[in-house]
C-alpha cells in the first residue's frame, strides 16, 4: 500500500460499519409482526418512504379508509435510512434528463416537483417531525473545465425555459466563498429546489404520523406472495395473510411481487462515509456557512453535505452492480470503496487533514434505465406500484405515493396524464447481457470523466436509445 493510501486508511480505523443515521438514540422500537389474518381497504407493502407516504396520504384523502402497512424488517432500515438526506424537488433526476425525455411536460413536472417539496415541508411541520429539515438548496460544482461549460449550458437552457428562479451560476471565487475546496472551478446553486434532512428521522416521523392517523403497521413482516382473492387481493406473509381491496407496492429495490416489473430495475450499491464532528477551526477552514448540499458534476460523482452536528457525509463515486441483481447484506460494506472515498475526500478538502471518519456504510438503490421513477398497475387495477427512483427518492417518493393512490382510485389527474407516468423505461436484458452491458457502460463513463467528458461510441449509442446506468 502506498504511503498516501496508508494515510487515508488511518482515517478509517475507527469507522463503525453501520449507517450513521440508523444509530440515532431516538430510533423507535419495532412494532410486532403480523400473525394470523387481517382485512383492510388498502394494504401498503414496504416501510420505506414510498410506503409510508402512501399510507399517510391515503388517510389524509379519506380518514375513514382502513389502511395496513407491512414491512419486512423495520421501518426505514433500507435505502430510506441510509441515503445522503438530499430531498430534491426534481421528479426527473434533474432538468437535463427531464428535457431529454419529456420536453412537452417539463413545465408541469417542474411545477409538480416544487409543490411536492413544499408539501413535504408542510407535513414535517404539521406532524412535528424532528428531522433537521433545512431548505438550503444544493450546489452542483465543476471540478474540470468541461464540467464548467456544461453547467453554463444548463443554466442557459433553464434561462431559455424560464426555470431560473432561485438558480444562480457561481464562478470559481463565488463557489469557494460558499464552500472552499481547491478543486472547485464553479458551480450552479439551486437555492429553492433541494432541502437537507436526517433521512432516518424522516422515516420514523412518518411512521409515527401514520400511527396517529390510525394506520396499522406490522414490522418484521415479509410479504411472500400476492394473489387474487375474491373481489380483492391477498398477500401472504411469514406468519399470516392480509386480505385487501387494494394493494400499493413500495418495495423498490427488492423483487416486486408483480413478477413482470422486475426486469425494469437493477440494484446498484452505493457507499458513504461520515466524519467525526468538525471543530470550529476545521469548519472555518472550509466555510460552508449556508449548509447547502453539494454534488460534483462527473459521471462518477460524489455527493456531500454537512449535518446538524457539523459532520460531513461524503458518498457516491462507485456504483456497484452485483451479477444477477443480487440484494444481500454482504454487499452493504466494501472496504476498497471506503478507502477510495477517503482519498477523494482529502483531495477535495486537504485543509481537513487529520479528520477521521466515524461511520462507513452502503446500501442498494433501485435504478432504472431512464433514471427516474415509473408507475403502473396490475391485477385489473387492484394493485399499483412505483419504483426506479435511482437515488432521488427522498422527495419523489411522496409524488409516487400520490400517483399510486390516483391509479388505485381509477382517477384521471394532472399526475396520471403525464407521459412520465403513462410510459415505462426500457427493461434491462437478462444475464449475462445485463452484467456485460453495465460493465461496459461503467468503463465508458470512467473514460469520459478522464477525457474531458468526451463520450465514446457506446455511450452515444446508449444516449440515442434512451438507456443509462446511474446511482
Amino acid at each position: 500500500m502506498a504511503p498516501a493510501a496508508m494515510t487515508f486508511a488511518s482515517s478509517l480505523s475507527d469507522a463503525q460499519p453501520v449507517p450513521f443515521w440508523l444509530e440515532d438514540p431516538g430510533k423507535p422500537a419495532a412494532l410486532p409482526a403480523l400473525t394470523g389474518d387481517e382485512r383492510t381497504d388498502l394494504l401498503v407493502v414496504g416501510g420505506g418512504y414510498s410506503g409510508l407516504w402512501t399510507a399517510l396520504l391515503a388517510k389524509e384523502r379519506d380518514p375513514e379508509r382502513d389502511v395496513v402497512l407491512i414491512e419486512g424488517r423495520e421501518v426505514g432500515w433500507a435505502a430510506s435510512g441510509r441515503n445522503g438526506g438530499f430531498c430534491a424537488a426534481s421528479l426527473t433526476h434533474g432538468l437535463g434528463n427531464g428535457l431529454a425525455r419529456w420536453p412537452g411536460d417539463m413545465a408541469r413536472l417542474e411545477e409538480l416537483g416544487a409543490r411536492n417539496l413544499d408539501a413535504i415541508g408542510t407535513a414535517v411541520a404539521t406532524y412535528g417531525i424532528d428531522c433537521d429539515f433545512e431548505r438550503t438548496g444544493e450546489i452542483d460544482v465543476a471540478t474540470e473545465p468541461y464540467q464548467l461549460e456544461e453547467l453554463n449550458e444548463m443554466y442557459e437552457e433553464a434561462e431559455r425555459l424560464g426555470f431560473t428562479d432561485g438558480i444562480e451560476l457561481l464562478d470559481r471565487d463565488a463557489v469557494r466563498k460558499e464552500v472552499d475546496s481547491p478543486t472547485f472551478l464553479g458551480g450552479l446553486w439551486d437555492r429553492n429546489g433541494v432541502a437537507m434532512l436526517h433521512p432516518a428521522k424522516l422515516a420514523w416521523g412518518l411512521k409515527q404520523a401514520c400511527l396517529g392517523l390510525g394506520v396499522r403497521i406490522y414490522e418484521n413482516t415479509r410479504a411472500v406472495e400476492l394473489a387474487a382473492s375474491g373481489a380483492g387481493m391477498a398477500v401472504r406473509t411469514s406468519y399470516g395473510r392480509v386480505h385487501a381491496r387494494r394493494v400499493a407496492l413500495g418495495t423498490n429495490v427488492f423483487p416486486s411481487l408483480v413478477r413482470r416489473v422486475r426486469s425494469y430495475t437493477v440494484p446498484v450499491y452505493d457507499y458513504a462515509l461520515m466524519t467525526e464532528p468538525l471543530s470550529d477551526a476545521q469548519l472555518a477552514s472550509i466555510g460552508w456557512r449556508n449548509r447547502q448540499g453539494l454534488g460534483d458534476s462527473a459521471n462518477q460523482f460524489h455527493y456531500f453535505r454537512i449535518t446538524a452536528d457539523r459532520r460531513i457525509l461524503w458518498g457516491g463515486y462507485d456504483a456497484i452492480y452485483p451479477f444477477g441483481g443480487r440484494v444481500s447484506a454482504e454487499l452493504d460494506h466494501r472496504p476498497e470503496t471506503y478507502l477510495k472515498l477517503a482519498g477523494q475526500f482529502f483531495e477535495c478538502f486537504p485543509q481537513l487533514e487529520g479528520l477521521r471518519f466515524s461511520h462507513a456504510w452502503g446500501g442498494a438503490i433501485d435504478t432504472c434505465s431512464r433514471f427516474s421513477a415509473f408507475f403502473g398497475t396490475a391485477h385489473g387495477g387492484k394493485v399499483a406500484y412505483a419504483a426506479g427512483y435511482t437515488g432521488l427518492g427522498v422527495g419523489a417518493t411522496r409524488f409516487g405515493a400520490d400517483v399510486m393512490l390516483d391509479l388505485l382510485a381509477g382517477e384521471r389527474t394532472e399526475r396520471t396524464e403525464l407521459e412520465m407516468v403513462r410510459t415505462k423505461p426500457l427493461p434491462f436484458p437478462p444475464e449475462p447481457v445485463a452484467w456485460a452491458g453495465i460493465g461496459i457502460t461503467k468503463w465508458s463513463l470512467a473514460r469520459a470523466d478522464a477525457n474531458g467528458g468526451r463520450r465514446n461510441l457506446w455511450l452515444r449509442a446508449m444516449d440515442r436509445l434512451g438507456l443509462g446506468f446511474d446511482s
